[in-house]
């Protein structure tokens, strides 16, 4: 996945970056990231069959929700050419991590990422704003009814619960992407998808009661989309919408936040707590951005160019209050038509 990369400013950092040696491939360290998440599946799904019939599985279910969720972070480098240089080997290890090792279809996902980097928080131009369940622009949040109303009206108070439906969102928005014929490995997504589902709901249902297997199946699912949730969310909500004239270094500073922390935050997040620095290089592999980030503070103040970075916490609270305030014409509207309601 590339982006353009034009702008006097961008240019100029962009050599101080190259100097630094920052864009070099990390094939050690990617190695070692690989294993480790490799293990941690291959170990996770070693344990749900040597546990057997138990009700102790719903630890086996968290340790591989959080698994599987690291695989989804392998897969955003691998879609970012961090962790090969060329197209195919990065497709093959995409398609392997994303559909058959979490039921995502990868060239959907990689599409869709792509146009959130070429524009990222417009509001027409990125599809993670996109007015769906949330609603991230206010001008969005009016005359809507009904269940759409409801969630829009409590959309901060409902943000977290909602998060343990995502994993169930990108399987169903895989499928009519494939169904659709926009993934270009079409036969090959779909073939993966399949094996995927077959062989996660064989497993549940051979190994575990009836009760056990729901149980698993929804404690899985529901933590994994609440832990992607959380390493996106952070990013860029609550952060201002472009209007699309900016130059690609403003464009993608102003519409970022980072997130700053340890080495745990860093493998927690997997890298993208330096969300600023990776929209600025997505091909720069994830352990150079920590050490890209001052590089980038320092040029953002020379320039004169707003640069955002806060707390875990402090993220999740602005991308809340975010989500409030985007709400309110939606409030002020049921309000209005309640009292109209007791009036008649």
């Amino acid at each position: 996945m590339t982006t353009t990369t034009t702008g006097s400013d961008f240019a100029a950092l962009a050599r101080r970056i190259t100097a630094a040696g920052l864009m070099r491939r990390r094939p050690a360290y990617y190695l070692l990231r690989l294993g480790i998440v490799t293990l941690m599946y291959v170990g996770g799904w070693t344990a749900f069959l040597v546990i057997g019939s138990s009700w102790w599985q719903m630890i086996t279910a968290v340790f591989l929700a959080v698994t599987f969720a690291q695989v989804a972070l392998v897969a955003h480098d691998l879609a970012h050419r961090q962790v090969f240089r060329t197209r195919r080997p990065s497709e093959l290890a995409g398609l392997l991590a994303g559909n058959l090792g979490v039921g995502m279809s990868y060239g959907w996902w990689m599409d869709k990422h792509t146009r959130h980097h070429n524009n990222p928080n417009h509001d027409d131009l990125d599809p993670d704003v996109a007015p769906e369940v949330l609603i991230w622009a206010a001008e969005a949040a009016s005359g809507r009814r009904g269940l759409k109303g409801f969630i829009t009206r409590h959309q901060a108070a409902l943000f977290f619960p909602l998060l343990t439906l995502l994993a169930v969102s990108l399987k169903v928005s895989s499928v009519k992407a494939l169904r659709a014929g926009t993934v270009r490995s079409r036969g090959a997504e779909s073939a993966l998808l399949v094996l995927h589902a077959v062989g996660y709901l064989a497993a549940l249902l051979m190994v575990l009661t009836p009760l056990q297997a729901v149980a698993f199946l929804l404690l899985h699912q529901g933590l994994f989309g609440v832990y992607l949730g959380l390493t996106f969310a952070p990013n860029h909500k609550g952060m201002p919408h472009p209007t699309g004239a900016e130059d690609f270094l403003r464009k993608q500073v102003l519409t970022s936040r980072n997130v700053h922390g340890n080495w745990l935050t860093d493998a927690s997040l997997g890298g993208l707590n330096y969300q600023i620095e990776h929209h600025l290089f997505p091909a720069m592999p994830t352990p150079n951005l920590r050490r890209a980030q001052p590089v980038v503070q320092a040029y953002c103040a020379e320039i004169g160019v707003p640069y955002e970075q806060t707390g875990l916490l402090d993220s999740y609270r602005q991308a809340l209050r975010h989500l409030h305030e985007v709400g309110a014409p939606a409030r002020a509207e049921h309000a209005a038509r309640f009292a109209s309601a007791r009036r008649g």
